[in-house]
């Protein structure tokens, strides 16, 4: 059985996320002044738009206030999705930064900087871009072989469909 709050919450709020076809990514409960937040990440592989915000947030507030899970004090409820750096942990995360920039910190040691091109259940292939004109240069990482990834903000970046008018 679970001990901590937050499990308690997640085993509570993880189906009702995702029968409204969205992922429990995280959840926690923190303290602010003598107020309680409760944070909820959800998304899904096409992402979350704020319809669909408004729903899992109305649901998850009536179900919370029905069980009482959060107890008699007060709180805020807040229901977001996770931010454009996140950071990559499950599988899922993985396949749904195809075609990013992600920064791995690899277990031998070091960095590296690299776009996904495909995952599978093993582990990903990746393009490391070029330096100084060089070209890029492809490379397979193992899930085993990542410490750490985050998935980076670009700004200058032209999708695909302006690189292929430009061809």
């Amino acid at each position: 059985m679970s001990t901590t709050q937050s499990e308690r919450l997640r085993e509570l709020l993880e189906p009702l996320v995702s029968s409204q076809g969205l992922d429990l990514e995280e959840i926690s409960v923190d303290s602010v002044g003598r107020k309680r937040v409760l944070s909820v990440v959800v998304d899904s592989d096409t992402g979350a738009d704020l319809d669909q915000i408004a729903d899992v947030s109305r649901a998850l507030s009536a179900k919370l206030d029905e069980t009482n899970a959060m107890g008699e004090g007060e709180y805020t409820l807040e229901v977001g999705t996770p931010g454009a750096e996140r950071p990559l942990t499950e599988h899922r995360h993985y396949v749904r930064a195809l075609d990013r920039l992600v920064k791995f910190q690899l277990t031998e040691g070091g960095e590296l900087v690299a776009r996904i091109l495909e995952v599978d259940d093993e582990g990903l292939d990746v393009e490391v871009p070029g330096v100084k004109g060089r070209k890029a240069t492809g490379r397979r990482l193992a899930f085993a072989d990542i410490d750490k990834a985050r998935v980076q903000v670009e700004f200058n970046r032209k999708d695909k469909n302006e690189k292929e008018e430009e061809a």
